[in-house]
């Protein structure tokens, strides 16, 4: 058991887990979600859309410990999924925009959960896997250099 409270960060991975698994009462049913739950590179994606930012790896770490501590989350093969005790703390949570939800959602860990590390490391080999994918399916590609920058090779005699 740690006194630290919950870190700001713990909560922004807690949403995004929620959000990138459709989570939402107005999204889909339980029965209709995926099984398995999420993958890493779809929580990067989420956190990054909510907050401009991807989380570092020791966030992501510390966060999704804490949440299974708490049991609002469970990790299986590397999937993430939140738990039915998650789904109630989303459900319950008081309403605000999505601008605020994180900080909602901050402030009820801190009210009705003590924080307490679940078992769980995230390998460096995943993480760096998670953020090649990443890169390569979310963020925009480098920009084209201008023509008039570029040397052009003229064809030879034949």
């Amino acid at each position: 058991m740690t006194d630290e409270g919950w870190a700001w960060s713990d909560a922004w991975i807690f949403v995004s887990l929620v959000i990138a698994g459709k989570v939402g009462r107005h999204r889909r049913s339980p029965g209709s979600r995926r099984p398995e739950g999420v993958r890493l590179v779809d929580v990067l994606a989420t956190a990054e859309h909510l907050n401009q930012a991807i989380p570092s790896r020791e966030e992501i770490e510390t966060g999704v410990r804490r949440l299974l501590g708490a049991d609002l989350v469970s990790v299986r093969d590397g999937w993430f999924q939140v738990t039915a005790a998650g789904e109630r703390l989303w459900r319950d949570r008081p309403r605000s925009g999505l601008t605020t939800t994180v900080d909602s959602v901050h402030g009820v860990l801190n009210r009705r959960y003590a924080t307490t590390d679940g078992d769980w490391r995230l390998d460096d080999q995943d993480h760096t896997a998670a953020m090649v994918e990443y890169t390569g399916r979310f963020l925009p590609p480098a920009p084209r250099r201008s023509v008039e920058n570029q040397t052009t090779i003229q064809p030879g005699p034949a």
